[in-house]
């Protein structure tokens, strides 16, 4: 059974441009391991977090340290690793899986989630 579905697009150019003006923004929306990939991946892994709140109808109970989507190579569908309170949030609200697209062109990201429960 289909819980949520989530979607989100960044723009990013404009996105490199809000983390050049507010550094401190990567420790806030990303794990360590996250922090080390480049900033075009970033801005996808920031749209996977946000249509992932969105699937969920909200962020409560969800903190952004506590979702990483990791560097999985090409061959290898993207996925989420989420911990904490943010994996309790997930499993009150019934998802037992989250499936997850992403895409780069045009200087977009974007992501897709379908939250099966």
């Amino acid at each position: 059974m289909i819980i949520g579905i989530g979607v989100d697009m960044v723009d990013i150019d404009r996105f490199e441009g809000q983390i050049a003006h507010s550094p401190r923004l990567m420790e806030r929306l990303f794990t360590a391991h996250e922090r080390e990939l480049p900033l075009r991946s970033l801005a996808a892994r920031y749209a996977a977090k946000e249509a992932l709140i969105k699937a969920l109808g909200g962020s409560d109970g969800v903190r952004w340290q506590e979702i990483e989507v990791p560097r999985l190579g090409e061959r290898q569908a993207p996925s989420y690793v989420v911990t904490g309170e943010t994996a309790r949030t997930l499993a009150a609200r019934g998802a037992t899986r989250p499936h997850l697209s992403l895409s780069h062109d045009g200087g977009l990201a974007l992501a897709y989630v379908v939250l099966e429960g």
